[in-house]
């Protein structure tokens, strides 16, 4: 076992690690375009050196650091403005391949994923199964040494440039519909795989809809057993509740800073309304609730082994989401009619409708507010079950559940 090195000496070497490698000035352009060859450079650099993913063993490139030092590296990396640390907290496909992918799948993938060497996206709601993932209806079916697929997915991101999608599809039509569900890693770029964009309110189109024939998604990419995909889906959306809760997107000119605890102070002081004392009592409510859901989301990653979930990411993730509807509101009280206006002429303007109008995304994403809020009474708070009429019965026999068309 190797000795324990100190919290000083541990930020002295990351520090003179990034002075020798990082160039901010230089590289921090480049490293802004997706998946670019100099940001793959120096993300292979930060993994190589163990600062990607520091609370994993060295097996994985990790240095079985604890969580506390896990987050010094995160912050010297995020003083010096690099890319690359906390990815044991943050990077929901590696996380999820690490807990459940075969051993040979995920020798290929996981390094992968951590450089940014392939594009991801998600492969699970679908036009009938949003709210209910479990009601999925895309199929796939085992045929020697793969499986074949067939479905539609909807409001996949970065569907269009992923190199494979986490899926969740039905391998078995005779058992409730929980136990039924398998999940995969599918590949993207073959035939068989249509994506179409879906245009957004904020004039984006970062969401697709996915169409699925007769794709192939080979038996090593499917993770955890066959049938117990709804136990890995837990931790993916674990950690992808866990990253919602954590932050939010920010606007479009860059120019305002949704994310810090002092953005309300000067948007109000420039609108000369710091002094009202209504206004001063929405801030310090913003400014409550968002040190507040730190702490609670430091509460839940502390509870949070690898391959696990916890019903606690529900919190964060649905105050996440009040948080930036009650910003956005306070914004555009702030700005009045000035709130009216929109392009790049009126920057204040433009972000204030575009986190207005983005904050569904959060609402949405990830399970919407009303799921979180049954996850929480349910698994927080030990509240009784919401009725479900179809959770024991075989999914064949689920009216909505009538299977699609095999392939071949």
């Amino acid at each position: 076992m190797s000795t324990p090195i100190t919290d000083e000496a541990l930020l002295a070497e990351v520090r003179a690690w990034l002075a020798q490698h990082w160039d901010r000035a230089t590289m921090q352009a480049p490293c802004g375009v997706l998946r670019s060859p100099e940001r793959r450079a120096f993300l292979e650099k930060v993994l190589a050196a163990g600062y990607a993913v520091p609370t994993w063993s060295p097996e994985w490139q990790g240095r079985g650091l604890p969580a506390e030092q896990g987050r010094l590296i995160e912050r010297a990396f995020a003083e010096a403005g690099a890319p690359g640390a906390g990815q044991d907290r943050i990077n929901l496909w590696a996380n999820t391949a690490l807990a459940h992918a075969t051993p040979s799948f995920k020798a290929h993938i996981v390094p992968a994923l951590l450089t940014e060497a392939v594009g991801m996206c998600l492969l699970y709601s679908e036009p009938g199964a949003g709210s209910d993932l479990a009601a999925i209806r895309t199929r796939a079916d085992r045929q020697g040494d793969h499986f074949v697929v067939n479905g539609q997915k909807v409001w996949t991101t970065n569907g269009h440039t992923a190199d494979y999608g986490m899926l969740i599809a039905r391998t078995d039509w005779d058992v409730p519909k929980h136990r039924g569900i398998s999940f995969f890693f599918l590949p993207m770029k073959q035939p068989g795989v249509e994506v179409r964009p879906l245009r957004q309110v904020t004039d984006e189109a970062h969401f697709n809809e996915v169409f699925i024939t007769d794709a192939i998604a080979p038996a090593e990419n499917l993770l955890g057993p066959l049938n117990g995909g709804w136990g890995v889906l837990q931790t993916a959306l674990a950690y992808e509740r866990s990253v919602m809760g954590e932050g939010a997107r920010g606007p479009r000119s860059g120019l305002a800073n949704p994310q810090g605890d002092t953005a309300m102070v000067a948007l109000a002081r420039e609108a000369g309304r710091l002094a009202d004392p209504v206004i001063r009592q929405d801030i310090a409510r913003v400014t409550a609730y968002r040190v507040l859901n730190r702490l609670n989301t430091a509460r839940a990653k502390a509870d949070l082994a690898q391959g696990t979930s916890s019903p606690i990411m529900s919190l964060g993730k649905l105050a996440m989401s009040r948080i930036l509807h009650e910003e956005a509101r306070l914004r555009t009280a702030l700005l009045g009619p000035e709130s009216l206006l929109e392009g790049p002429e009126h920057p204040r303007a433009e972000d204030a409708n575009f986190l207005t109008l983005n904050a569904y995304f959060t609402s949405i994403g990830g399970g919407t507010d009303q799921i979180q809020r049954n996850i929480i009474s349910e698994r927080v708070l030990g509240l009784p079950r919401e009725p479900e009429v179809d959770r024991d019965v075989p999914f064949r026999e689920v009216r909505s559940g009538t299977a699609p068309r095999k392939a071949g």
